[in-house]
């Protein structure tokens, strides 16, 4: 029988695939990969990667493609655990691998939706959300637990894990009241997950620790009491109560509560951005400007909602003269609202860059200013984190640092992003400010089609052309990232004013300015 250093040294030596099927050369990689990590061979991951790249060029069915782009996940996982053994790497902001994996496994989700069984799929969508949640991106982990537990409810992975995501949501939260719910949470997560079979030694014990700090934070019998998440008003109206449970549902309220799930108690907006000391003489303009942005995305989103649930046209749409181009547009108020907040949406994200450069004195100039890029010298991925961030210990702040790689930008560095359509998603913007985009009904079959003459010879080449569903969905999904970083903004300055506070002169007098709210019978 071969050593393990026989089989790994033979695997090595491999070249090519080309003699084998996919199956066996996908084969060949999990087992190469695998075994590298159990001997600690770099060269062996590395290899398998090599292996990997060259398979992707075959004509591989979508089922194939995924399981590829999840054994290149597993790989550079492992390349990461052993390059940073015997490294406390927790707090290293950039980390090459992490982003590969990322990428990988939402390849493989894409791909294998539909192509590949559940229980391949959870494994998948666990690690994905797993590894946001280390970088600080936990309410989209928590939609892909929620994601992996609706499939298969007793799965510990996804159990344990979010409810270890819970606990450190906690730690972030300035209300204690949220915070403690937020523990209360978690403790049937951690729980159930410790109690199951599972070959994760290292995970069941994780959760057992967590588990144990909780019930020490309460008294006895308190975890055991139930709270009143749900008597509280949805509003007065049909529509009003109709709206307020979509956002919950679709968690876009913001609220942390509302990463819970859709409980009533989360039904109000109530996240603002937290203290802020400033200098003598200056007013209260980050919360001026917080809750411009938090407008905008309430605004942002009952504009989606409207044009989701509208179900005729509107008057301000009758008599608007236009002609019938015979593939199947789509015009009417409703799909402006989309589009409205599809821009809204996507504008967010600089003005959150606006604020961080202002707070935390990047003294970037206001033309440069980028989600993108604010995070680097001079702008300038080549050039490495600024100074500030480096091995930064703000959790909801890297988050919104790891968020910003979902997008693209045209720039040197920035091309390449996270999000495998984040490239579309910006040429649908520059369309909506600037040229000219095209929404479609389901029967328009045009660039879909090249050997369909008919419908080529109607296909609008001045557009950029998306059917209107998809176009939904990706506004949905810019709706989801914006409301997550307007949580990560005011947690991570939450966070900042924390260790501000430890490094400030213990006897400074800081003077308090009391503030009252804005009614909402004040908003007309």
């Amino acid at each position: 029988m071969n050593t393990p250093e026989e089989i790994i040294n033979s695997l090595i030596s491999i070249e090519n695939l080309n003699d084998l099927s996919t199956g066996e050369a996908l084969s060949i990689i999990a087992q190469l990969t695998d075994i590298s990590l159990d001997l600690q061979k770099i060269e062996g991951i590395e290899k398998s990667i090599r292996l990997n790249t060259k398979l992707q060029k075959r004509d591989l069915k979508l089922n194939q493609s995924a399981v590829s782009h999840y054994y290149f996940a597993n790989a550079y996982a492992y390349k990461r655990k052993l390059a940073t053994a015997g490294t406390d790497a927790s707090w290293q902001w950039e980390q090459n691998e992490i982003e590969k994996e990322i990428f990988h496994l939402r390849k493989a989700l894409r791909l294998g939706k539909g192509t590949l069984p559940e229980n391949h799929i959870c494994p998948i969508t666990t690690n994905l959300a797993n590894l946001l949640n280390e970088v600080g991106r936990f309410i989209e982990a928590i939609e892909l637990w929620n994601r992996v537990l609706d499939i298969d409810a007793q799965f510990s992975m996804a159990l344990g894990n979010r409810g270890i995501g819970y606990t450190y949501y906690s730690h972030a939260l300035y209300d204690q009241g949220q915070a403690l719910l937020f523990l209360k949470c978690a403790y049937p997560d951690l729980k159930s997950a410790y109690q199951k079979e599972t070959h994760h030694k290292d995970a069941k014990a994780s959760f057992k620790a967590y588990k144990d700090w909780i019930e020490s934070v309460f008294k006895p019998g308190e975890l055991a009491k139930d709270f009143d998440v749900d008597s509280h008003s949805l509003g007065r109206s049909k529509a009003e109560k109709a709206y307020r449970k979509w956002c919950l549902e679709n968690s876009l309220f913001l609220n942390p509560l509302n990463d819970l799930g859709p409980f009533p108690i989360a039904a109000q907006d109530v996240l603002c951005v937290p203290s802020i000391v400033v200098g003598i003489g200056e007013g209260p303009y980050y919360v001026g400007f917080y809750n411009q942005m938090k407008q905008e995305f309430a605004s942002a989103r009952y504009l989606y909602y409207e044009a989701i649930t509208t179900e005729k046209a509107h008057f301000s749409d009758k008599g608007v003269l236009l002609m019938n181009t015979m593939d199947y547009p789509s015009y009417s108020l409703a799909v402006e609202k989309m589009k409205a907040s599809y821009r809204i949406s996507y504008s967010l994200f600089d003005k959150i860059a606006f604020f961080l450069n202002r707070y935390l004195e990047l003294s970037i100039q206001d033309r440069n200013v980028s989600f993108r890029t604010i995070w680097y010298q001079l702008q300038k991925r080549n050039k490495g984190l600024r100074q500030e961030f480096l091995n930064m210990k703000n959790w909801p702040l890297r988050g919104l640092f790891w968020l910003s790689k979902d997008l693209f930008e045209n720039k040197p560095g920035f091309r390449d992003a996270l999000e495998p359509e984040a490239s579309e998603l910006n040429d649908i913007r520059n369309h909506l400010e600037h040229k000219y985009l095209k929404l479609h009904e389901d029967m328009w079959h045009g660039p879909l089609d090249d050997n369909d003459k008919i419908f080529k010879s109607l296909e609008d080449t001045l557009a950029h052309s998306i059917y209107r569903r998809s176009f939904q969905k990706k506004t949905l999904r810019l709706l989801k990232m914006a409301r997550a970083a307007l949580v990560y903004l005011s947690l991570g300055v939450q966070s900042e004013e924390q260790q501000r506070a430890l490094e400030r002169d213990p006897g400074k007098v800081i003077p308090r300015m009391p503030m009252d709210v804005w009614e909402d019978s004040w908003k007309v």
